[in-house]
Parts: C-alpha cells; sequence; structure tokens
C-alpha cells in the first residue's frame, strides 16, 4: 500500500471466547482489495510468518497449548504469544465470511458527577457464532480488550474444535480484528454498518486500512479521542468486501464523537448515540425519527452506573442480538452479557490474572 509495515507485538494477549454472533460482515475481516498480493508462511531463522502474525515455534506452541474450554456456554480462553503487523492485510484464505444484516447500538456516557463513572456501551447484532475477548499488550502501545466475531477468523460460525491445531491457529488472529474495545487510558471505540454513502476518493501516497483493522490501531496507539482522530485522518479505510462502517469513539474525560463517510468526505460528528444510519448532514429531529437511536437518546440522562448501560442496550436489544457489553472507561473493566443471557453478565478486566 505504500506505507512501511510497524510490527507491534502482543506480549500478552488472553482471548476468551464466548458465543455470540453479532454485527459483523466482511469488512470485519479485512478482505483484500483486488490486486493485492500477499506471501504465504514463511520460516527465517526461529520466526515463522503466517501473514500479519510474527511467532517463533514456541510463540506457536505456547499458543496453541493455551487454548481450553472453561465452560458450556462455550466460553473459551487463549493466550497469544508473538507479534503482529497492524497494517498487514488478512488473506482470504485466513478470513472469509458472509455478509448481511446489521442492527448494532452504541453509547457513550459520561461521568455525570462525583462517584460516577465513564461509560461505553454497545449491542452487537448478527447471526449466531462463536466470539472473543481479545487482551492485547503490544510493545510501545496502549493494552487494551476488546470482543471480536470469530467467525470472521474461523471462516464459519460453527464453534471451533480445539483439538484441530488449524482452528487454533486461525483463532490468533483475532487480535487483528476487534469489533469495539477500550484501553488502558480509557479510549474505547466500537462500528456499527450504515448504508453506503459516497466515500472520499483515495488519497494518494496514502495508506489504507481494512473497516476493523483501524479499530484495531486506534486501541493501540490513541489515549484519547482527538488522537484517534488523527489517527483516522491520516489512512483511507477500505470496505472492500463489505458494508460501510461508521464509528463512535469516547474517552475517559467523557469526550465523544461519531466517524463516518459521507457526500464524498470524512464527517467528525458531536455525539454520544451510534445505530444504523447515516448521520451526515442530519439534525437532532432526523436522529430521534431513528427507534433505537432515540431510546439510547432519552435514557442516558438517567444513567450512572453499568447496570443502568446494560439495561438501556436490553431495551434496544433485537432478536439477533449476540452480545452487549458496557465498559469501563476509568478502569477498562467490561461487563459482558451473551446472547441476551441479562443475568449472567461477564466482569473482565483487563489485565487477566
Amino acid at each position: 500500500m505504500g506505507n512501511p509495515r510497524q510490527s507491534l507485538g502482543a506480549v500478552l494477549a488472553a482471548l476468551a471466547v464466548l458465543t455470540a454472533g453479532g454485527c459483523s460482515a466482511p469488512a470485519a475481516r479485512d478482505a483484500v482489495p483486488a490486486g493485492s498480493t500477499q506471501t504465504g508462511s514463511t520460516q527465517t531463522g526461529t520466526e515463522r510468518r503466517g501473514g500479519p502474525l510474527t511467532q517463533s515455534a514456541a510463540d506457536i506452541r505456547r499458543t496453541v497449548e493455551s487454548l481450553r474450554r472453561v465452560d458450556d456456554l462455550p466460553l473459551y480462553e487463549m493466550t497469544f504469544h508473538g507479534s503482529y503487523d497492524v497494517e498487514a492485510p488478512l488473506t482470504e484464505e485466513e478470513l472469509a465470511a458472509p455478509a448481511d444484516g446489521w442492527a448494532c447500538s452504541l453509547f457513550s456516557l459520561p461521568a455525570a458527577g462525583p462517584g460516577d463513572r465513564p461509560l461505553f456501551g454497545r449491542n452487537f447484532d448478527w447471526n449466531p457464532s462463536p466470539a472473543m475477548v481479545v487482551h492485547a499488550d503490544p510493545p510501545g502501545g496502549h493494552a487494551s480488550l476488546s470482543l471480536v466475531d470469530l467467525s470472521y477468523a474461523l471462516g464459519s460460525a460453527t464453534p471451533p474444535d480445539l483439538d484441530d491445531p488449524r482452528a487454533r491457529r486461525r483463532m490468533a488472529h483475532a487480535v487483528l480484528i476487534p469489533f469495539d474495545g477500550v484501553n488502558d487510558k480509557g479510549l474505547a471505540v466500537g462500528m456499527a454498518a450504515v448504508p453506503d454513502g459516497e466515500l472520499p476518493p483515495r488519497t494518494a501516497g496514502r495508506p489504507a486500512l481494512g473497516s476493523v483493522r483501524i479499530i484495531r490501531m486506534i486501541l493501540d496507539r490513541a489515549a484519547t479521542v482527538e488522537e484517534a482522530l488523527a489517527i483516522v485522518r491520516r489512512y483511507d479505510v477500505d470496505f472492500t468486501g463489505g458494508p460501510q462502517l461508521h464509528y463512535l469513539i469516547a474517552d475517559a474525560t467523557g469526550r465523544s464523537a461519531v466517524v463516518e463517510y459521507a457526500e464524498g468526505r470524512l464527517s467528525v460528528i458531536d455525539d454520544r448515540v451510534l445505530t444504523n444510519f447515516t448521520m451526515t448532514g442530519t439534525g437532532e429531529r432526523e436522529r430521534a425519527a431513528d427507534a433505537r437511536y432515540r431510546e439510547l437518546d432519552e435514557g442516558l440522562p438517567a444513567a450512572r452506573s453499568w447496570r443502568d448501560g446494560m439495561a438501556l442496550l436490553q431495551r434496544v436489544a433485537q432478536g439477533h442480538t449476540r452480545w452487549s457489553v458496557v465498559y469501563d472507561l476509568a478502569d477498562a473493566t467490561a461487563r459482558v452479557v451473551t446472547a441476551k443471557r441479562w443475568g449472567r453478565v461477564h466482569t473482565i478486566p483487563l489485565v487477566q490474572r
């Protein structure tokens, strides 16, 4: 793509898989644009490159051997060892999946007073498939916790066979395809599908990133909304192979913004709610016409805790809501509900113990 690749490693990326499938589509698997090429795995000394992952034989063995089933959700856990290139594309052989129907809902809730905590929530609505909670701590970057629809690493919505080394190897790529997440600076980001808008023309010499790879870049390198926006402006986001997305970004200070591409330009919109309509050029009345947007916007002023945030997500859940997550931006803890099991909340800290 004409950009130098900077390899960012995950010293520790513990991956816990939750059976869910959500608002996911080929854009989430960073499909390689037409004309792109990428070599297969090669062995150089003790390092093995498998697409964008770089691991020694020992790293691969430790990653594969760490995979285990935790409960009958099914819930899985895996620790990723090695490094990854955040700008390298994934091949169709590595990641492939069908695309269709989305209905995601996201919100940002700043701390309103003493004792309140800034929150970021989202429903991920899509077909049933495994999902994964990814803990990553890249050298030179921010530690993060994110959620991934695992079908885009596995190429299938079928829960993985942990005795199959090929499935284990593919699962490691989930570190590169976050759908939402938070980092140790309290910066959170999530995406939702949006009707195709008029994309801006590609900028000569500007590198491109896939539509969820940009989320990984933001989690790794941004501490504030402004830093995240600066990253977005440095890249052309490539939606090849899937629906167009827009993004909600928020930080621990209470700042939030919607990023979308419409009317031939990149738009940054001050808002705290995101659903599945194009927001560029709209006002309060047009936005309130969307039922899920209106429900969240009207409910946020009374919300104070992560439980309030989860209750809001329950109110806008769809028949195909696969996971609901509320991130605490003060300590980067995630509360996760899978498949609308509202009485069963997984509390997941940023760092696994």
